[in-house]
């Protein structure tokens, strides 16, 4: 992801606090004002449209937006630049102004072609290994979604038939009321009551999806996780989501990622934490120990010095995450538990008085100085 890209809050003129009816708002502001339709003659009102478009996107989806508020573009990954969070994605001018008109006043205008709605996303957990998140790795998941009918062909009207155009709404999906109000008649446009919005009548349902124009099937998907991704993070596959009605196009796929618990090692970003245990006698006298890392199988090597206290930090470089915009690595930090023996052999008993008595003259000799 290019660094150049602005600031969305910048974009969108919002502050990084702002709740999402200010996005919303502010968005809904800059698309009417930039839309390219709006601008004829204007080369640069479609650049402007895009990257208000792109900005709400980030900034209208939770997982993204905390994404960019930890690492900026680059922590965004495939989810960047969808539509998914666009509410006009793919709307002409008119759409824009009837919406806005509709949100403010509660009527409007209508377009006199019924635009294609995108099919509705898909989000699903993916759990992944610290191994996984540290190296990067391909998934195959297996998703049972709503695609296309294969005997209609998505059109939900039997073999043979075709649907027909709705007489109420004239295949706009979109009907008017005038209702009387304080303030005199007022137009209001609602979905058509006869087709349910969608601008067309079935009279022979498709027998295997019963008119909808979908049937339920497992399909297998690949999801290419980054190395350094963390717990929270979002993947955006791109036209694996549910199919738009009457051939529009389908929706994404969200893969939210969850890190699983391990066994030894704790993150913090791409800091790696590690507990390590040792005896009084390792502590005392200091010695080279072997630790686990993020690479199976491959331990490193940590020399403990003499007289080592609990609590000890050792930091190995470059053993910890990879950063997620593609430079550089965290460290591993390795935090020193100094273990007291509880169950004692009689000859370690003997040897613990021993030296008990050894450090008690040693601290009357230093009390006498």
């Amino acid at each position: 992801m290019s660094s150049s890209k602005r600031d969305p809050y910048e974009v969108l003129g919002v502050q990084r606090n702002a709740n999402q009816d200010e996005i919303k708002k502010a968005y809904r502001k800059l698309a009417r004002k930039n839309h390219p339709d709006a601008n004829p003659g204007d080369e640069g009102a479609e650049k402007r449209f895009k990257e208000v478009s792109e900005s709400y996107s980030v900034l209208s989806d939770p997982n993204q937006r905390a994404a960019y508020d930890r690492l900026g573009w680059g922590g965004l990954g495939h989810t960047a630049g969808g539509t998914g969070g666009d509410p006009f994605a793919g709307a002409g001018v008119g759409d824009i102004f009837g919406s806005l008109f509709n949100d403010f006043f509660g009527g409007g205008r209508s377009s006199r072609t019924r635009r294609a709605v995108r099919g509705r996303n898909l989000r699903i957990s993916l759990p992944i290994t610290f191994e996984e998140a540290a190296a990067g790795i391909e998934k195959e998941i297996e998703l049972k979604k709503n695609v296309t009918c294969y005997l209609c062909k998505g059109s939900g009207a039997s073999v043979g038939t075709t649907p027909r155009k709705c007489g109420t709404c004239g295949g706009s999906g979109r009907e008017r009321v005038q209702q009387r109000t304080p303030f005199g008649m007022m137009v209001n446009e609602t979905s058509c009551r006869q087709c349910r919005g969608a601008g067309q009548i079935i009279d022979t349902p498709c027998s295997q999806c019963k008119g909808s124009g979908m049937v339920k099937r497992s399909r297998k998907i690949k999801v290419s996780v980054p190395a350094g991704i963390d717990g929270g993070f979002a993947l955006r596959v791109s036209g694996e989501g549910e199919p738009g009605p009457q051939g529009a196009p389908p929706g994404d796929l969200i893969v939210n990622i969850t890190l699983k618990e391990h066994k030894y090692f704790q993150r913090e970003e791409n800091e790696l934490i590690l507990e390590k245990k040792i005896n009084i006698a390792q502590a005392a006298l200091g010695e080279t120990i072997f630790v686990p890392t993020l690479i199976k199988s491959k331990k490193a090597k940590i020399s403990i010095k003499a007289g080592t206290q609990n609590g000890a930090i050792y930091r190995l470089k470059g053993k910890g995450f990879p950063n997620l915009q593609g430079f550089g690595k965290g460290d591993m930090h390795i935090i020193i538990r100094v273990v007291t023996p509880t169950k004692l052999s009689a000859r370690e008993k003997e040897m613990f008085s021993e030296m008990k008595e050894t450090w008690k003259n040693k601290k009357n000799k230093s009390n006498k100085k």
